[in-house]
């Protein structure tokens, strides 16, 4: 299946939405489209396996229908005596039911005939899925989701009526392309990007665009005590605590296949992302026992299964992966300072939370593990107590790459960020050093890396190579002794080019050979001035 094919379905729905949009604020609208397409999806798979369940039972639409009933819908009219057996058999092969009057395409034909009850019945069908379809799994993945907002409308008419709108064009849009049921994932990803390049601050901080994405989860698939070896054969768990939309780890199992993981974790704080995030592994195929997203606050370590005292029964993961927020400012309570994540390291400032994450995610690394974490670039030199945590990770062996990044790559902010590569099972006495600052594509908004760009790290990274102006390995003798544990990137690697070095004998020698072609030639002229009569040139 092309990718040109998902990309053409995510330019499509992106037309869409820009169509649909009108006065309301992109961030909102994004909440809307998103979630409609993720009820699409979960709608139109529930309907394809019916469809092979009930086989010739299934009825067709037929063409004088003088209702707006759906075929399964028809099914259960007809079939009051076999629907809890149809819902067992469903069950256990979708992990979820949904009444077919809720279902994607009862909605849409009600839609098409501005049914005044569409609002109502679209928010039942929401309520069914958070609470009974799936268990209870996911329960409040349209909690954002304000059908009564004003920026669809003054009172209830003229809100039914702009829901009916956008959802007859999204399903007239969808409709007229052939969808494959693993096209509609990719496509969602690139609705998301899309959605980030044109909102604003809001959009984009829960979106690291892919190809950093590729990035770090190619690094931490790969053999963590020695990566030239190539990919693991699998990872257990993987987590990301500030997981955003969930595209990070969606890449780390793209990297190994999904008989590659066992299990991926995301954590997030923002509810609306974390809804999105949920949402976005369905879509992606991934199932319900697969993953599970926590919604809650990583510094506050709120999530319950990371909060075991005794080490023994410590969660860990075999790679971590994250994009914090850069700079966060946090309150730290005093008792944090004993917290196992922090004890022995230091509390990060209240300004910049930048080590508290860290410290978090390194907690929860297993000893075999390998940990890459996006920052912004004063991560590596700031003072105080920054330089003390600093100090530690590096004379404990934990710092393994650290790779700069261009400036101006996310379309939250446009500082230059790093990459760090963290292990607890490093085996090298020194640290990797990558200048990635002019390796990359310029843009109209933003800085785009190319595959190109994205292989040469990756591939760097992997075989430890050291490349003039761009890779080199330092000791850590060097770097304590000699740089006082300042990880400056371009302290190490500089991108600058000497300048050619100038022979000055050969340059004397031109400019002999120059000042006598010169008086040649005004001897030459002066001639000529001379039977013309006229002055003739100096310097003879």
């Amino acid at each position: 299946m092309a990718e040109n094919q998902q990309e053409q379905l995510g330019k499509v729905l992106w037309s869409i939405a820009n169509k649909l949009r009108g006065a309301m604020n992109i961030d909102d609208f994004r909440d809307y489209m998103l979630s409609f397409l993720f009820f699409h999806y979960i709608s139109e798979n529930y309907e394809r396996v019916a469809r092979e369940e009930l086989g010739k039972d299934y009825p067709f639409f037929g063409v004088a229908e003088a209702t707006v009933k759906t075929p399964l819908l028809r099914w259960y009219d007809n079939n009051p005596n076999d629907i809890k057996e149809f819902e067992e058999v469903m069950h256990s092969r979708m992990h979820y039911v949904i009444n077919p009057q809720y279902l994607w395409s009862s909605i849409a034909e009600l839609a098409k005939v501005q049914d005044e009850d569409l609002s109502r019945i679209l928010k039942k069908g929401f309520d069914c899925v958070e609470n009974e379809s799936f268990e209870g799994a996911y329960q409040g993945i349209f909690s954002e989701i304000n059908l009564e907002s004003w920026q669809l409308g003054n009172h209830y008419t003229e809100r039914n009526e702009r829901l009916c709108k956008i959802i007859s064009e999204i399903d007239k849009g969808m409709s007229e392309l052939t969808i494959e049921q693993n096209m509609l994932g990719d496509a969602y990803e690139y609705l998301i990007g899309q959605f980030a390049v044109g909102g604003g601050r809001k959009t984009g901080e829960f979106y690291t665009p892919q190809n950093i994405s590729r990035i770090l989860s190619e690094i931490v698939t790969l053999d963590s005590h020695d990566p030239s070896l190539g990919k693991r054969n699998q990872l257990d768990c993987v987590l990301d605590f500030a997981c955003g939309s969930g595209s990070l780890l969606l890449n780390v199992r793209h990297q190994l296949g999904s008989q590659g993981i066992g299990k991926i974790y995301g954590q997030e704080s923002n509810i609306t992302t974390y809804n999105l995030a949920r949402m976005n592994m369905l879509l992606h195929g991934v199932k319900d026992p697969e993953f599970e997203i926590f919604h809650g606050d990583s510094l506050k370590n709120e999530w319950g299964m990371l909060r075991e005292e005794n080490p023994a029964k410590l969660k860990q993961f075999d790679a971590v992966v994250a994009n914090p927020p850069f700079s966060f400012q946090w309150q730290p309570k005093e008792e944090y300072a004993e917290d196992p994540r922090f004890r022995g390291y230091g509390l990060a400032p209240k300004t910049v939370a930048d080590y508290a994450f860290l410290l978090h995610g390194f907690h929860y690394l297993k000893d075999d593990g390998v940990m890459a974490i996006i920052f912004p670039y004063g991560v590596l030199f700031r003072g105080a107590v920054e330089s003390k945590i600093r100090k530690k990770l590096l004379k404990d062996g934990n710092i393994d790459t650290v790779i700069a990044m261009p400036s101006n790559l996310f379309y939250s902010t446009g500082v230059p960020v790093c990459i760090i590569v963290l292990k607890k099972c490093k085996r090298t006495d020194d640290v990797l050093f990558i200048n990635a600052t002019r390796n990359y594509e310029k843009g109209k908004r933003k800085n785009f890396l190319r595959d190109e760009d994205v292989e040469k790290i990756v591939s760097t990274y992997q075989h430890r190579s050291e490349e003039k102006r761009f890779s080199r390995r330092v000791s850590l003798k060097s770097i304590i002794e000699k740089h006082d544990y300042n990880l400056n990137v371009s302290r190490y690697v500089s991108v600058a080019e000497s300048e050619k070095e100038i022979d000055l004998l050969e340059v004397h020698k031109r400019l002999v050979d120059l000042e006598k072609e010169a008086a040649k030639a005004r001897k030459e002229h002066n001639k000529f001035l001379k039977k013309l009569g006229l002055p003739e040139l100096p310097g003879c």
